[in-house]
């Protein structure tokens, strides 16, 4: 058994990180690389975070253990009604179980659906929980207590989400709000370093695990300003700007790095993953826009045009308000699902009219090029087989700029975008160095599945037989596979019982925070 880190970055790509190891910005990472392996990390079908992170720590794909999307819909008689994701809907058991029965003591920080808490043989502090939540969402129920020692001026609930920063970042940011959101990650990510530093030191684990979730938060609101190829060759004094910032931001989170090694030891074997990767989107593509113009989708009385500031999220929390659901046979749900539901089918006639619905996205064109707008248009079947596969869309699709598609309303159904956004690619980033692995090696690519295995290894477990991704032989050398080939074990449990007194579903206040977010990055509109 080797000590174990995951070193978590949600949405990093090579295309960022490449360039940035080259010109110094990220030494430690740079020295990484070149000691251990690469490789591309294939995401999930949908290469959103919930899937993506979930995914990751389970082994186990969408269709299985059930996290699909931010938001679970439920339709009422009044509407689609919304909830946030959380463990409840986790429906397979996860890396920090799996460890914790078997002895190894496990800290994991700032993960997707990690509240309300179980309990486990270690530390838990959840991501995407508004700071006021945070306590009483964490495990042990004497964290905090045991994060004293960080001093007065550490309050752990700014780990959280802000609610008014949140409401303040809507859509659209004025220079000065820039500065603030790019800060706001730098230091909100240097608490998160201070947390892991402290447990790292005062109760160290055999698997410890973060994310630092301010990459993809970064990239989706400057990725014009991160992204080499999109900066101008003669930037203005606010470009220059944001972008010295975000390099700020990466500066510090290979410092993280290079910390995080030297507090491992250097036998110590540590993983560097993301849930999926970036790249550019240059238009929106209104998909209920398409499906009212086939007769598919009826618009409510006063739905109102897409303007650039988007719908209040306190109507779209409760229930979508923008569709007559009695004459609406086919839907989106949210931007971050990319996926069409079909309703009000007849079971005989359902496979005859999604395969029409099929044939009629692959035939949308640009009318000006006549380039396909949907590149793959995939069944529920074929992307999220599995027992949880009824939570999936009918349809999910994929856009020909990997941009998420838009559910409102608006006067066409393509438009270009005023200037390039963040939005995800699958090709997420693996990297991992220690003792066993190979050096200096750019790998084949991997599935984000195959993670878990690869820790389970390193921890001197056996990889569960239901598991789905494999365990990646070809990062190690021949002579420590000799030593400790991978084993295959008995199947996973059923998750466990949630903490006595769990936290209760979030109230209307902390939703909305969330809620908020998740507009600000175009996942919700």
């Amino acid at each position: 058994m080797s000590r174990t880190v995951l070193f978590g970055l949600d949405g990093a790509t090579f295309t960022v990180l490449e360039p940035l190891m080259r010109d110094g910005t990220m030494p430690h990472l740079k020295a990484f690389a070149e000691g251990g392996v690469r490789a591309d990390l294939l995401s999930t079908p949908n290469p959103v975070t919930p899937p993506g992170w979930t995914s990751m720590i389970t082994g186990r794909s969408p269709g299985h253990h059930g996290i699909l999307d931010f938001v679970r819909a439920e339709e009422r008689p009044r509407g689609m009604y919304f909830t946030i994701t959380n463990s409840r809907d986790v429906r397979c058991e996860t890396l920090w179980s799996i460890a914790g029965r078997q002895g190894r003591r496990i800290t994991a920080l700032n993960f997707y659906g990690m509240s309300p808490p179980r309990p486990v043989n270690g530390n838990t502090i959840p991501g995407f929980v508004p700071g006021r939540h945070l306590r009483r969402s964490s495990w042990p129920r004497d964290l905090f207590e045991r994060l004293a020692p960080l001093g007065d001026g550490f309050d752990p609930r700014e780990l959280g989400m802000d609610l008014d920063i949140e409401k303040k970042c809507i859509q659209g940011l004025s220079e000065d709000d820039y500065e603030a959101w790019i800060t706001r990650h730098i230091e909100r990510e240097g608490r998160w370093q201070a947390v892991l530093r402290h447990l790292m030191t005062s109760d160290p684990c055999d698997l410890t695990a973060i994310v630092f979730d301010g990459v993809d938060k970064l990239q989706h609101l400057c990725w014009r300003f991160i992204d080499p190829v999109l900066f101008p060759a003669r930037p203005g004094a606010f470009e220059r700007r944001i972008r010295d910032l975000c390099l700020n931001y990466f500066r510090q989170l290979d410092g993280f790095l290079g910390e995080v090694e030297a507090l491992a030891g250097e036998d110590a074997r540590i993983f560097i993953a993301s849930d999926h990767g970036f790249g550019a989107t240059t238009e929106v593509v209104y998909i209920n826009v398409w499906l009212q113009r086939r007769g598919l989708l009826t618009w409510a009385d006063g739905a109102p045009l897409d303007d650039g500031a988007g719908i209040m999220v306190d109507r779209l929390k409760n229930h979508v308000s923008l569709l007559e659901w009695k004459r609406t046979k086919a839907y989106a749900l949210t931007p971050s699902s990319n996926g069409v539901f079909i309703r009000g089918v007849a079971a005989p006639e359902y496979e005859s009219f999604r395969s029409r619905l099929i044939e009629d996205l692959r035939s949308f064109r640009d009318p000006r090029t006549g380039e396909a707008i949907i590149t793959s248009v995939r069944t529920r079947e074929e992307a999220f087989p599995g027992a949880a596969m009824r939570l999936a869309p009918d349809l999910t699709l994929t856009l020909r700029d990997g941009g998420l598609v838009s559910i409102l309303n608006a006067e066409e159904v393509l438009r270009p975008r005023p200037e390039p956004a963040g939005t995800h690619r699958p090709e997420g980033v693996f990297l991992a160095k220690g003792p066993g692995i190979r050096a200096g090696e750019r790998l084949e690519s991997l599935s984000i599945l195959d993670v878990a295995p690869a820790l389970l290894h390193s921890l001197g477990l056996e990889v569960p037989v239901d598991l789905e991704g494999r365990f990646p032989i070809e990062a190690y050398e021949p002579a420590h596979l000799r030593l400790h080939p991978g084993r295959t074990g008995e199947p996973t449990r059923p998750p466990g019982e949630f903490a006595d007194g769990s936290a209760d579903p979030m109230d209307a206040e902390a939703e909305t925070a969330i809620m908020n977010r998740l507009r600000d990055l175009g996942y919700i509109e």
